[in-house]
């Protein structure tokens, strides 16, 4: 099955485009770090949201590794260095989303020491990562 028709892929970027959207209503509700900060229950969904937003990326790159027969990642970063190296993802974005699974294996293993302004910057500053991997995979699979 070629990775442009796999049902997995499709609905993995239609739950990334679900979760971007969730998080750019509540970046647009928030309008500090300290209304942020304050808010256990607006951090909570938000460093989850994040999290899901990731694995669904890691996810993606996982399939399209698989589908496409590339070589198989050792960690959760490595993933998006496979893509990179298969020409799948540009040079650019491969520092970002690097970044994104050191933050997911922070959110998920060693929580208590998630920082609520990284969070809230990357809620700010950051989302429009999510969209250019959306992009580059989008790109990927109409040129197959």
């Amino acid at each position: 099955m070629a990775a442009e028709s796999d049902p997995i892929i499709a609905e993995r970027i239609g739950r990334l485009r679900e979760e971007i959207a969730y998080l750019k209503t509540e970046r647009a509700t928030v309008s500090s770090y300290q209304e942020y900060a304050s808010n256990v229950r607006l951090k909570k969904a938000v460093e989850r949201s994040l999290q899901v937003a990731i694995e669904v990326c890691l996810d993606i790159g996982r399939r399209i590794i698989a589908v496409e027969g590339l070589r198989h990642p050792e960690e959760n970063r490595e993933v998006f260095v496979v893509l990179y190296e298969a020409g799948i993802l540009p040079g650019d974005l491969l520092p970002v989303l690097i970044n994104m699974a050191r933050f997911r294996n922070l959110i998920v293993h060693d929580y208590a020491r998630v920082d609520d302004s990284q969070v809230y910057a990357i809620l700010k500053q950051h989302l429009h990562d999510f969209e250019a991997y959306a992009r580059a995979i989008a790109q990927y699979l109409e040129q197959r």
